[in-house]
């Protein structure tokens, strides 16, 4: 494990000087801190904000950045005036990646920044990514891939250097809570937006809350089934819901899974539900 870092280290050293595509996730912060380790000529953190980016997401990549002490630019983007993304292909990730990553490239430009990084892990080469092809005809290099870093490794270093995202949950842009080829409409986002952020308030940290028409589907992880499923739980969900604008509400019984979406796209459906 230490000669992985070690390698990561070294090759970063050769780069000098680089911009970080920085989310304020568990990957993207430990590649920033190692980055800021080696004192490289110039680092620079850019985020990307849009609208598939809970704003509390966006504050949080901030403030992380200003812990680790790194400069950091966050530029806005209109996702939503991008038709290959609104009309959600099953590629929707690589359109969307494409805009946002060549925003990045062009502010590196700007500062005179040859080298781009990503933080991609050895587990996301085995999802189904389409963005990554986006990133690869942008040059980004992944040096914790190539070093084959897993997540629970990233994780795992992330911890003992005092990284407080060690253990921050898994988080992914809110357009995948949409299904593929259903048109991507902001009023979507904010419901879903807004009945993640009641949940994880409840204490359910790894939620997604899947949009199926008026309906919502919730996934929580599977020590956590019992917990939601209380009837004073499922009450309370059920209210706000509809507050929210959600006609019906359904607990997915198999629970929260990195990557369930594209795995039930290529494999069949796999969910079981209680409803509200």
């Amino acid at each position: 494990m230490q000669n992985k870092i070690k390698k990561i280290e070294k090759r970063l050293k050769r780069l000098s000087a680089f911009v970080v595509a920085f989310s304020g996730g568990v990957d993207s912060t430990f590649l920033l801190a190692l980055a800021k380790k080696i004192v490289p000529q110039k680092l620079l953190a850019i985020t990307v904000s849009s609208q598939f980016v809970p704003e509390r997401e966006i504050d949080f990549a901030k403030q992380i950045a200003r812990s680790i002490g790194v400069e950091h630019i966050c530029l806005d983007v209109d996702i939503l005036e991008n038709k290959d993304v609104v009309c959600n292909p099953v590629d929707r990730c690589y359109y969307c990646k494409k805009q946002m990553f060549s925003l990045i490239k062009k502010m590196a430009e700007k500062q005179s920044i040859e080298f781009l990084l990503h933080g991609v892990n050895q587990d996301d080469l085995k999802e189904f990514r389409p963005g990554l092809k986006a990133a690869g005809e942008l040059g980004f290099l992944s040096p914790l891939a190539d070093a084959k870093l897993t997540k629970s490794d990233i994780r795992l270093f992330s911890k003992h250097m005092g990284l407080e995202t060690w253990d921050k949950p898994s988080q992914s842009c809110l357009a995948t809570r949409i299904p593929y080829h259903e048109p991507i409409k902001a009023g979507h986002l904010i419901m879903v937006d807004k009945a993640e952020a009641f949940l994880q308030n409840l204490g359910f940290a790894q939620v997604r809350v899947r949009y199926n028409g008026k309906s919502a589907s919730i996934e929580v992880e599977p020590d956590l089934i019992d917990r939601i499923s209380n009837v004073l739980i499922r009450q309370k969900i059920s209210k706000k819901f509809r507050a929210i604008g959600f006609k019906q509400a359904n607990i997915d019984i198999n629970a929260y899974m990195p990557g369930k979406k594209d795995y039930e796209m290529f494999n069949g459906q796999i969910g079981s539900d209680i409803y509200l």
